[in-house]
């Protein structure tokens, strides 16, 4: 009688892209599968990466507040939540998906690619927390740290960085204020996306100097926050 032995099933193949990207991120994945799905936009199929995303925003805050602790060991409780607010905001996290060559990699339905779903912030946000809950997945917390540390390596960590820490609408709320102005006014433009996956826009206006800005966030807060900063950039343009 001949027997066979059992083959596993073989591991999906990476292509050249993504083992490139692997190569970057500093970690060879022993399921593959999680590193595609972390790059998988709900629209393009239904093994995507908002699973991954949130695990990864709970493993990324960890990370973050772990560095801040041993950076800041004396640091206020207040100072230190402030601080990684802004090191996990969708702006910093936007920049590092750049940084890690993440939009041609992405997989968009042909809405969302049609759309610049590739260049859109809070997908490329969302793709790098995807990312880290892959990596914690495949190879675990060390692995994890490892790669957070190794992302915000070029962020100096110091007292200073608390007073930048105050978040966008505190900013332009004391940058009004200081300059005898009244508090700008936030709407929301629009409402976009499915019940549980809404995207908020919001309008900021200063009336005094004839000036909006828009922003987008998963939640009304975020997105005024967003329009909060748009509007910082545009007066930081506007004044120089």
């Amino acid at each position: 009688m001949v027997t066979t032995k059992s083959r596993r099933p073989a591991k999906p193949a990476l292509s050249p892209e993504l083992q490139a990207l692997e190569h970057r991120l500093q970690h060879r994945f022993a399921n593959p599968a999680l590193l595609q799905r972390a790059l998988t936009h709900r629209s393009f199929s239904a093994d995507h990466n908002e699973r991954l995303e949130f695990l990864g925003d709970s493993v990324l805050g960890l990370g973050v507040a772990h560095m801040l602790y041993e950076a800041l060991g004396e640091g206020a409780e207040g100072d230190l939540s402030r601080l990684r607010a802004q090191l996990v905001r969708q702006d910093s996290l936007h920049q590092l998906a750049l940084r890690l060559g993440v939009p041609p990699l992405l997989r968009l339905g042909e809405g969302e690619l049609h759309s610049g779903g590739q260049r859109r912030p809070s997908i490329l946000a969302d793709a790098l927390e995807a990312l880290i809950g892959a990596v914690y997945l495949d190879g675990g917390h060390g692995a994890a740290d490892t790669l957070i540390r190794r992302l915000f390596e070029q962020v100096e960590i110091s007292p200073a960085m608390s007073a930048a820490a105050k978040d966008a609408k505190t900013r332009l709320q004391e940058w009004l204020q200081g300059r005898k102005m009244a508090l700008p006014q936030y709407e929301v433009a629009q409402v976009l996306g499915a019940a549980h996956r809404q995207t908020f826009e919001v309008r900021c206006s200063v009336a005094q100097l004839a000036l909006q800005a828009t922003g987008q966030g998963a939640s009304r807060r975020a997105a005024e926050q967003d329009a909060a900063a748009a509007m910082l950039r545009l007066l930081d343009t506007s004044s120089s």
